[in-house]
């Protein structure tokens, strides 16, 4: 009979990962922060989609150093996907991987706006079990661990637990983020008009920053068109760990694996759908 692997989820490798984050940020990401040259801004798929030679070099040193903390994991990177997109197929059938974001919200650290952060998470055939979410400018890390909870730490190493909001029950009560340019909805009338009933809506234009957000009560809901692993395999652990309810747009769980489209997460399963129903979301 078949023993199953035991997990590579440690107190230990999340602290390595923390640290890993850390020197990225200390040695390449912000040392560069405000001092981008012309040339040291390029575009991808778009004029939105930008990459700076911080991003290029931070994940070539996060790489370089999973590659020696964990010498078996498929490493998915999102500017090695870029060159390289077969990549994101193979994490579905991966035993163990790690998805990179070396700087989520790349137009913003571009523009000298301070709101972008490193994302790492590690994937056990899949499903993510441990994760960092790293803000480069407080040095303030968001971490998780599947099913031993979530929780920020300082630079000095002070913990504070992260739970999720209390739960709403009228559409009034909602803040967080809502993709709603990109969302697909079936009544956009009905749609416009819950969305204009909600409290507050913000857009970060950072994944990290608005999953730390929502994990440490700051916003209700989640709402995302684009999923790609490396901007939402760390929070989706983050928010789950926090207490959050999250879910495909078509109630599927996240996995490479299993198709779906978007992500949408709230405090709890009740909330989940009625946003859901508000939005006329489309499966």
């Amino acid at each position: 009979m078949m023993t199953a692997r035991p997990s590579v989820a440690t107190r230990a490798l999340l602290e390595d990962l923390s640290l890993i984050a850390r020197e990225a940020a200390s040695r390449i990401i912000m040392p560069r922060f405000g001092q981008l040259a012309e040339g040291d801004i390029r575009t991808k798929t778009s004029p939105s989609d930008l990459v700076t030679v911080a991003d290029v070099l931070a994940e070539e040193y996060i790489t370089d150093r999973l590659k020696l903390l964990l010498p078996e994991a498929l490493l998915i990177g999102e500017e090695r996907c870029s060159q390289y997109p077969s990549l994101i197929d193979q994490a579905a059938k991966a035993e163990l991987s790690v998805t990179i974001d070396p700087i989520d919200g790349t137009a913003n650290y571009a523009a000298g706006l301070p709101a972008f952060g490193v994302m790492i998470a590690v994937l056990e055939r899949g499903i993510p079990v441990a994760s960092v979410i790293l803000d480069p400018v407080t040095q303030s890390a968001s971490l998780a661990l599947k099913n031993e909870g979530a929780w920020s730490e300082d630079e000095t190493g002070h913990v504070m637990p992260l739970h999720v909001a209390a739960p709403f029950r009228r559409i009034e009560e909602i803040t967080g983020k809502i993709a709603w340019r990109t969302l697909p909805v079936n009544d956009t009338a009905l749609a416009d008009h819950n969305l204009r009933a909600m409290t507050g809506l913000w857009d970060l234009r950072c994944a990290a920053h608005e999953y730390r957000l929502v994990a440490s009560g700051h916003g209700h809901v989640l709402a995302y068109s684009r999923t790609c692993l490396w901007d939402h395999c760390p929070g989706w652990l983050l928010l789950h760990e926090a207490g959050g309810y999250g879910a495909r747009l078509n109630g599927a769980t996240y996995h490479a694996a299993i198709p779906g489209r978007g992500l949408l997460y709230a405090p709890d399963r009740q909330g989940w759908q009625m946003v859901h129903d508000a939005l006329a979301l489309s499966l």
